[in-house]
């Protein structure tokens, strides 16, 4: 009975939170300049920079803040990126 118990309490309270866990740190990785995010706090901003450790957060015009990644609740909007990087021929811009 008792390891009945424990097998509920793994399947209906452990293993939810461990996987939370992993996409909050799935979804933290994966930031880059320009995702506007909202920090544990309630704060809004914008991704100016990335760090191991630390995100660099643009909170107003021109006022930058320093927060720890696990500070990072969510990811308001993504910037859209190109698929492969554009390059332009060195011949086309010559005409």
């Amino acid at each position: 009975m008792i390891a009945l118990l424990f097998g509920v309490m793994y399947f209906m309270m452990i293993r939810p939170q461990q996987k939370r866990r992993r996409e909050a740190e799935a979804m933290q990785s994966a930031l880059s300049a320009g995702d506007e995010v909202v920090t544990i706090g309630g704060l809004y901003g914008t991704v100016t920079g990335v760090d191991d450790d630390t995100v660099l957060l643009e909170v107003a015009p021109g006022v930058q803040a320093r927060y720890a990644r696990p500070a990072i609740a969510r990811v308001v909007s993504r910037v859209e990126r190109p698929a492969e990087p554009v390059t332009e021929d060195a011949d086309a811009v010559k005409e």
